[in-house]
């Protein structure tokens, strides 16, 4: 017996064809849509403050609108998204008036909530919880800047259960990317929590499909070799032992190898002895990838060890404001034309009396953009891009106003300044931490879409 696990989604943005398009042209058991990267989670919290009901991510309705057919035609067909956001009960409602509007109202909806922890941050502090900064040590009472999200990465029992009471869409909060594989598995073959082994495999599984493209030819070696304008995105095979097949749906773009496998694998691990989930400590030391047939790839030798008592934590706090804008810098002396550039807008600055925390200048095409690279003195068109960055947004507003006067008060040869001032934009720091699991306590709650 396998259960065939698909993800379509990498990231707040990816395409939003790619589900409907996976499962029209590969059957599953599970289409699962990763959503939520650090920043994101900031982000939606910003866009939560201004409204209330948002801070999900949005895409996955468009994507649920798609899918409406897919899930009346194909009964095995379940999903799992982490798209609630900072939100997952107003994405549940919302999704719910979709499925009733399309005459589908009967879908059960299975909603995990509990990752957000910024409402308990003094009482947990009282309890004795530092929530010291994994890269600094500092403890978060150091910290003088408003807080924006502080959410914990929650594992897989939570979407098991929901799978358990009848949902046919499990819409969760910061739920770690692997866990919306592993939740599946384990609902389907009906592993212990214990079961190390099996769910350290269903975990490596989950790790090699979170990022959706990337292990199908995106973000690979060998890119020129593979189409990627219509690249399929990965299922998983899994086994009642937790071993996995990566393979994508046939005729699709792309490629499924022991390359594209290996390097997804290695991809954000850190020690690849000791990758901890909210469900298992994973070693990968001993994975294979076996290429066993075309765009198939089997993995085993994961090695599983208890999970670990304390869970990841996603803080950001305001960290002031920044913008950056360009110009391009075209003819003879073009790198040159480009620092002088860089300094006139310094020293305007300067002598209005702004001085910024931070301003960066590099010109993009002359070897200063990636360390290592040849410089170009000679190049004769470059891009000269500015940044700032300061606690007062006044301040990296002045820095906004000073590229457009180049046009008649700078270097003869630029263009591309009349799009207007750049954007102002708040800055969100990362605060990475860690709280007590049993600090956390999850709900599940399953209904009818039409009673969301």
């Amino acid at each position: 017996m396998i259960v065939r696990i698909a993800n379509a989604a990498g990231f707040l943005g990816d395409n939003l064809d790619a589900p409907r398009r996976l499962v029209e042209s590969a059957q599953v058991d599970y289409l699962t849509l990763e959503y939520l990267a650090e920043l994101t989670m900031s982000i939606l919290a910003n866009l939560r403050e201004k409204d209330p009901e948002a801070g999900y991510a949005r895409d996955f309705l468009t994507v649920l609108r798609s899918l409406v057919p897919a899930l009346e035609a194909q009964e095995q067909l379940r999903m799992v998204t982490n798209g609630g956001g900072v939100n997952p009960l107003s994405c549940a409602a919302a999704a719910g008036a979709i499925l009733k509007e399309a005459g589908v109202g009967d879908v059960a909806v299975g909603v995990v909530t509990g990752d957000d922890i910024r409402p308990r941050l003094a009482e947990l502090r009282a309890a004795g919880c530092k929530f010291e900064n994994l890269d600094t040590h500092e403890p978060l009472s150091s910290l003088a800047a408003p807080i924006v999200s502080a959410n914990a990465y929650l594992g897989a029992q939570p979407i098991a259960e929901a799978l358990a009471g009848g949902a046919r869409i499990v819409v969760t909060g910061r739920v770690a990317d692997a866990s919306l594989t592993v939740g599946p598995a384990v609902h389907t073959f009906g592993w212990k929590w214990d079961d190390y082994q099996r769910l350290a495999g269903a975990s490596v599984a989950g790790h090699l499909i979170e990022c959706g493209a990337q292990v199908t030819g995106g973000f690979y070696t060998h890119w020129d070799e593979v189409d990627l304008a219509a690249v399929g995105y990965p299922i998983a095979e899994i086994d009642e032992q937790g071993h996995c097949v990566i393979t994508k749906p046939a005729g699709s773009g792309g490629r499924v190898s022991r390359e594209t496998v290996c390097e997804q694998l290695v991809y954000e691990i850190g020690d690849g002895a000791h990758y901890l989930t909210p469900d298992v400590d994973v070693d990968f030391t001993q994975v294979t990838a076996e290429e066993i047939g075309p765009d198939r790839v089997a993995v085993r030798g994961a090695r599983g060890g208890p999970r670990p008592e304390t869970l990841k934590v996603s803080l950001a706090y305001r960290a002031g404001f920044t913008a950056s804008m360009q110009v391009l810098c075209y003819g003879k002396g073009a790198v040159d034309k480009a620092r002088r550039c860089a300094e006139i807008v310094r020293r305007r600055l300067e002598d209005a009396g702004c001085k910024l925390a931070r301003f960066h200048a590099e010109c993009l095409g002359a070897g200063e953009a990636v360390p290592g690279l040849n410089a170009r003195p000679d190049a004769e068109e470059v891009v000269l891009r500015l940044s700032a960055a300061d606690p007062r947004r006044e301040a990296v507003e002045r820095f906004t106003r000073e590229l457009a006067p180049l046009a008649t008060a700078g270097p003869a040869g630029l263009a591309g300044y009349a799009a207007g001032r750049a954007p102002v934009r708040e800055v969100f720091a990362y605060w990475p931490t860690l709280v007590p699991r049993d600090a956390v306590s999850t709900k599940v709650d399953v209904r009818k879409a039409r009673e969301w």
